[in-house]
């Protein structure tokens, strides 16, 4: 049969007799009425032993009483306890890691004491300080206000400059 005929066929290929299933149960009544009844069947096709049921029980009861030698597993055995005991540690490893509730620190939750005796302990140049800041944080804190009067800047220029590096030719 063609793929092509499937989606065409318009009978279902299953024919019954006209008024079939109309007159079923009168065919069916009728024959049974005519025909041999159940209480004339003597026998059912089933067979047994002489006198197997009378010693059934005795056999059964036989086939309990034998002891038989099954294996035992146990079910809390070393391999079990290592295999829960390690799914356990592991649980509580990831709970005690924090990984759920983890806070992450800021620069605003620094004390400057801190960052300050950091920056001393590593001997961090400020180079280094200057790179992780953008220019726009550069320029904004460049303007430190200092007041520094005359006498100290003579002082200073007087310890530590030479003349000669001043001189402007």
């Amino acid at each position: 049969m063609k793929n092509e005929n499937l989606n065409n066929i318009k009978t279902p290929g299953f024919k019954t007799p006209d008024n079939y299933f109309e007159s079923f149960d009168d065919v069916l009544l009728n024959k049974l009425k005519t025909e041999k009844t159940l209480n004339t069947v003597k026998t059912t096709g089933f067979k047994t032993k002489k006198d197997y049921f009378d010693n059934l029980e005795d056999k059964i009861l036989n086939k309990l009483s034998k002891k038989n030698d099954t294996k035992v597993i146990s079910l809390v055995s070393r391999k079990t306890i290592i295999y829960v005991s390690s799914i356990a540690a592991a649980i509580l490893l990831l709970f005690n890691l924090s990984i759920f509730g983890r806070t992450t620190e800021t620069f605003d939750n620094l004390e400057t004491e801190t960052v300050e005796n950091y920056i001393i302990d590593e001997n961090i140049s400020s180079y280094e300080i200057a790179a992780l800041l953008t220019q726009e944080q550069i320029e904004e804190n460049i303007t430190i206000d200092y007041s520094i009067d005359e006498d100290n800047i003579q002082e200073f220029l007087i310890n530590n400059a030479d003349i000669e590096d001043l001189m402007v030719e």
